[in-house]
């Protein structure tokens, strides 16, 4: 449904396909470079495998991205050519060269298969250990005050901005990488002028607030960010950034601690059964520890897979036509332009 409502609303998507031998950080740059020398707002989307790298940019005010849609994440056109378009950089691969290679691409590729899994397992666990402590700590907490404190932030931060509802954009503001966890706070702190800390070590009470306010947000007709957590990308969103009128609500605990400067901190002992959950602080602090142990673990092995994933595009890169997939990413670049109001009609009348 979200490719139709795309069509819809004039949206534009440039596929990468084929790309394992360019060099994407210099692509997205000269990309980069080309729309933001006319003003163009730029979203990045930086890659978790490689957080040097990154997957894609997206230009809202003219309604378009341009996507890497090589595997790991691989994305196929649903509505082609009124929405997405593939730009096929295979065209510019010495496939006979490649094909002499065979056994290292293979070999390689079926080490960072396996290795990837092999995170995700890790991963997954730590989530599952996490998930329990978030359930005992939900036993202790009192969702009627939540939604009390909910009604009072939203009547003193969300006044009525029109008739409609607003608009919620999904987002990610965390990851973890080869490099270890990180946390785009800057994102946040450029975005919001006034941040509220949600102090929470189980997420429990955070979990809930946020979200309230997120439909309190959504019905008052403000357009949101909603950040979820990468460990539990179908929950509720654990940030809330209202960039239109620079706030943002975070959770804050020893995985991504608000350790600069805040508007107001809220704490999650506030909404809790302090003695209640004390009771079962063994489980909570085991559940912690050996969840980091999993994460620790996870971000080892995604370093090996970043290895193996190296190996495979310096092998590619030798055996690419860097001169002709430079002249892919120019025309990238133009038809992005022809999207800007007035550049566009210069463009075609020139």
């Amino acid at each position: 449904m979200k490719v139709f409502w795309a069509a819809k609303v004039g949206w534009r998507a440039y596929l990468l396909k084929g790309s394992t031998g360019i060099d994407k950080t210099s692509l997205f740059s000269r990309i980069n470079g080309g729309m933001t020398e006319h003003g163009q707002e730029v979203q990045a989307l930086i890659c978790a495998h490689n957080p040097d790298s990154l997957d894609g940019l997206i230009f809202p005010n003219i309604r378009a991205c341009v996507i890497n849609a090589d595997s790991p994440h691989s994305i196929e056109p649903k509505c082609y050519g009124a929405v997405e378009q593939i730009v096929n950089f295979s065209a510019y691969m010495e496939t006979s060269k490649l094909y002499k290679r065979t056994p290292e691409i293979i070999e390689s590729a079926y080490n960072y298969k396996n290795l990837t899994e092999k995170c995700q397992r890790f991963l997954k666990a730590a989530a599952s250990l996490l998930a329990d402590s978030w359930r005992i700590a939900s036993e202790c907490t009192d969702e009627s005050k939540i939604q009390r404190n909910a009604s009072r932030i939203a009547v003193r931060e969300f006044s009525i901005n029109g008739p409609h509802k607003g608009r919620e954009k999904r987002r990610f503001l965390s990851a973890i990488t080869p490099d270890g966890e990180i946390f785009f706070h800057e994102t946040i702190q450029h975005l919001c002028s006034r941040i509220y800390s949600i102090e929470d070590e189980h997420r429990a009470s955070a979990r809930l607030l946020i979200n309230e306010l997120r439909m309190r947000a959504l019905d008052a007709g403000h357009d949101v960010l909603s950040c979820y957590c990468p460990l539990f990308p179908h929950d509720m969103p654990e940030h809330l950034l209202i960039p239109s009128i620079g706030l943002g609500f975070i959770t804050s605990n020893t995985w991504h601690k608000a350790d600069y400067p805040v508007y107001r901190r809220i704490h999650a002992a506030r909404f809790t059964d302090s003695e209640r959950l004390r009771m079962r602080r063994q489980l909570l602090s085991f559940n912690r520890r050996a969840a980091r142990e999993l994460v620790n673990e996870a971000v080892i092995i995604a370093a090996k897979a970043k290895t193996s994933m190296d190996q495979i595009r310096q092998i590619y890169a030798s055996h690419t036509d860097h001169q002709g997939a430079s002249l892919l990413t120019d025309w990238i670049i133009s038809e992005l332009k022809e999207l800007i109001p007035g550049v566009g009609d210069k463009q075609n009348n020139d």
